[in-house]
């Protein structure tokens, strides 16, 4: 076998069923010689001496924990544990173990609970014997039993025979009868044995011992013996709690005894888990599992009668839902069902599936609609609760009921509205429900959990209703406080019932009165260069923050109809005031919100940001921010660096033309500079693509007025030619001339004006150009003027005669035509025109 190092600590069992910590070291299992077998060896990381070397026995029992655990016993009273750092070291180091035993790697344990071979490791136990011999139940004997009951913990075989020994005698009936007499006789050390007797007991995790010590017979007396702890001056008072302060309240009598017993025996034993239990050590954690499942499978049972007795949810219903039924008992009832949805996580998905349809059914969201508007604050919480239960169990459900809803409803009153307004009106400084609520409703709007099926789409239905019916409630506290309307602000104030401030006022403003109600003197932001006012309220920011929060959500989720509001209502504008806040949070829930839209690299945005100057905020919160190296420079930067990296042109070009002077002292990163350099980049590809098309374009012109010129030469008769002008130079200067003429072209756009052809009369042109012969000779240049007269009956012949001289000419002084700026424009008046353009001949 290959050898594998794992990194662990080693840990011993001490006299005080406590583990010692033996140090950290690397385990192998390797085959040893002196033991004649495979063995776990560990050795000390700080100095690499021998920490363990323990041989893999094949009958011994090791248990594998919590997935980076491994637990056995190499005698009675030396207990061994390796604890690993990563889960893939132990799971080999427990492959070999298994193999060396020949066992399946996926068993936790790798013996039988009852093997033979396993009775005669315990030397105590008569090889005949099947089980342990329990001490006889008296008094005298409590401290022997105790050490028995503590010393078989640590062995999962042990613990097993014990458990069958206790139960097959009737042993717990007759401890808790000496449990009576200790207290009877005021026996302080014989109660502290039976503490650790029954605690014992509890982690010998045996769903048949619970059985018996939960009973309506046993169970206080159970809870009795667990306050005697050794550790404490003074018992606890439990069973005093849970007899006189605990009570039971029946919001709808319940008629059936036999949920009322489960109802009172899965409190009781939850709160001996929760309450009474010491806290179970990292090693103890399994010790109670089945302790966890009794209290499980109870609920489960609670649930299936309780849902099975339609009369008994049906009258609930209507009691939560009668206007008549007072404050205290419909806090009960919303109690009540809010307990009930606790215990429905415990059925199976199908189970849990029917049980919220039944609540559907019977009407528990237009209940909590009512519920969720009343001024108390615990029924609020406990509606809210339920709700969460329902939304995380099927959002589509509450989609489809909301929507209804609006077809026969105002806004005002729409569940989802309520949502909104409980989150924006929460009263905890730390806004801890409306977390919550935001959370809901981020669900709620997610596309990811909305289906759609072939004759309609959830998704597009449900966002059209959200956008028509719910968003301005989201946005109202958004908009109101980055608007210095006050009477909007005073509007919005009284809509919705604030108990504290959401308006902060421009100190400037004197014309503007505050709400005495509402508003201090501690509320009120001075102006600042933008006139624009933040809230400087905490609660408010918070509050404004979660809302951010959400409309971010939705810039990534909701593309067509998020864009469609923020267009509608310039929001991002409005946004961007907060960027002013003094709270830092709210600046960067601002930044965040427009990054969002960056990222989507979408040109609509990108041109509603650009026409609306909407990075001037960004810039001053940047450079206002000075030189300071803090999460808001970080974030600010790191958006114009994902501009630059992205390559938004737009978007660079807009920030380049109209704040690089700005920006340009910043030189502790290269981001602006790379911009400047994208942009410049970007307006030299332009006008190289720009010349680069003229030149196409010229030349194009050339080859089709060349062509054009022949085609007119061969298929047109009775045209006169224009008179011929002297050649003075040969044809190979032509090379030359329009090398020149593109250069002084590319020069001086005003000499090509001059140049263009000039209308002389109707149906003739003048042609001005520069002329190699002209040249020579040292004249400027040459005019030619051309008219086009009346066809005459001899065409033929006069074309015959000039046809040489003409050819020579266009080819010597097509220069003259390469130059048009206006081509185009003339070419359409040629299709129209039925004059044809002269030739030039020489």
């Amino acid at each position: 076998m290959s050898d594998t190092r794992r990194r662990v600590k080693v840990y011993t069992l001490n006299e005080d069923r406590q583990w010692d910590d033996r140090g950290t070291g690397h385990v192998s299992s390797t085959y040893v010689e002196e033991l004649k077998g495979m063995s776990l060896l560990v050795r000390a990381e700080s100095d690499g001496s021998l920490l363990l070397e323990s041989k893999i026995n094949p009958n011994t029992a090791y248990q594998k924990q919590q997935d980076t655990l491994i637990v056995w016993s190499e005698a009675e009273n030396y207990d061994l544990a390796l604890s690993f750092q990563e889960k893939a070291g132990c799971d080999e180091i427990w492959e070999k173990i298994c193999q060396v035993q020949g066992k399946d790697p996926s068993v936790e344990v790798t013996q039988d609970l009852i093997d033979e071979s396993e009775e005669e490791r315990f030397e105590e136990m008569p090889e005949t014997s099947h089980l342990i011999d329990l001490p006889t139940c008296e008094l005298n004997k409590l401290e022997e039993i105790a050490d028995l009951v503590t010393s078989v913990l640590s062995s999962p075989i042990r613990r097993e025979k014990l458990a069958l020994a206790l139960e097959n005698e009737g042993y717990i009936k007759k401890l808790l009868q000496l449990f009576q007499a200790c207290e009877n006789l005021e026996n302080t050390e014989g109660l502290h044995h039976l503490y650790e007797i029954i605690r014992g007991i509890l982690f010998l995790n045996k769903a048949t011992l619970f059985e018996v010590m939960f009973s309506d017979e046993c169970i206080m007396d159970v809870v009795g013996c667990l306050e005697y702890d050794p550790a404490l001056a003074q018992p606890k008072r439990h069973r005093e709690f849970l007899t006189k302060t605990a009570k039971f309240k029946e919001v709808i009598p319940i008629t059936d005894s036999e949920l009322r017993q489960k109802i009172h025996q899965t409190y009781r034993v939850q709160y001996i888990q929760d309450i009474i239990l010491p806290t179970p050590s990292v090693f103890e954690e399994n010790f109670l599992s089945t302790l966890t499942s009794f209290i499980f499978f109870n609920k489960v049972e609670i649930v299936s009668m309780l849902q099975e007795d339609e009369k008994f949810l049906s009258e609930v219903f209507a009691q939560l839902t009668d206007e008549a039924t007072d404050d205290d008992k419909r806090r009960e009832l919303v109690n009540f069902f809010k307990e009930f949805c606790a215990f429905s996580q415990t059925l199976q998905p199908q189970n849990r599936d029917a049980f919220f349809k039944t609540l559907a059914k019977l009407g528990i969201l237009p209940a909590l609609e009512i519920v969720m508007g009343m001024d108390d604050l615990q029924v609020r919480s406990a509606a809210t609760d339920i709700f969460s239960y329902l939304v995380e169990f099927s959002p589509s459900m509450v989609r489809e009921f909301v929507m209804q809803e609006a077809q026969q409803s105002d806004d005002d009153i729409l569940l989802i509205n309520v949502v909104i307004e409980q989150m924006i009106c929460d009263t905890d400084p730390e806004l801890g429900g409306a977390v919550q609520l935001m959370g809901l409703l981020r669900t709620l709007i997610d596309p990811e959990n909305m289906l759609a099926t072939t004759n309609k789409t959830e998704k597009s239905e449900f966002l059209n209703f959200f956008y028509n019916h719910c968003m301005h409630v989201l946005t109202a506290p958004l908009l109101t406080n980055t608007s210095e309307d006050k009477c909007a602000k005073d509007f919005f104030l009284k809509h919705y019932r604030y108990s504290w401030s959401f308006v902060c006022t421009p100190s400037h403003s004197h014309s503007h009165s505050t709400p005495s109600s509402s508003i201090s003197q501690d509320n009120i932001v001075g102006s600042n260069k933008n006139n624009t006012i933040c809230p400087d309220n905490y609660q408010t920011a918070q509050l404004l923050a979660l809302i951010l929060e959400l409309l971010t959500f939705c810039v990534e989720h909701h593309t067509y109809h998020i864009k469609n509001y923020i267009m509608n209502k310039d929001l991002l504008r409005r946004v961007l005031v907060l960027m002013n806040s003094k709270h830092t949070f709210l600046a960067l829930c601002a930044l965040r919100f427009m990054r969002r839209i960056i990222g989507l690299k979408d040109e609509f945005y990108n041109r509603y940001i650009t026409k609306g100057n909407l990075f001037e905020p960004v810039i001053n919160a940047l450079l206002d921010n000075g030189t300071r190296y803090n999460l808001l420079n970080s974030a600010v930067i790191e958006l114009f660096e994902f501009i630059r990296v992205e390559d938004i042109k737009s978007l660079t070009a807009h920030i380049v033309e109209n704040f690089y002077k700005a920006l340009e002292s910043i030189e502790y990163v290269q981001t602006f500079k790379g911009l400047k350099t994208k942009y410049e980049q970007e307006k030299d590809r332009q006008n190289q693509k720009l010349n680069s098309n003229r030149f196409r374009r010229d030349a194009k012109a050339l080859e089709e007025d060349e062509e054009m010129w022949f085609n007119e030469d061969e298929e047109e008769e009775g045209k006169a030619v224009v008179a011929p002008v002297e050649k003075s130079k040969p044809e190979d200067d032509f090379p030359d001339n329009y090398e020149k003429f593109m250069e002084t072209k590319k020069a001086k756009e005003s000499e090509d004006k001059e140049n263009l052809p000039k209308r002389t009369s109707p149906g003739g042109f003048k042609f001005t150009f520069s002329h190699s012969a002209s040249a020579a000779n040292g004249t400027n240049s040459k005019s030619v003027v051309a008219q086009t007269p009346p066809a005459t009956s001899n065409g033929s012949s006069s074309k015959t005669t000039n046809l040489a001289t003409t050819v020579t000419a266009t080819k010597a002084s097509l220069v003259g035509l390469v130059d048009y700026p206006d081509d185009e424009e003339e070419d359409e008046e040629e299709e129209t025109s039925p004059r044809k353009r002269p030739r030039l001949g020489s």
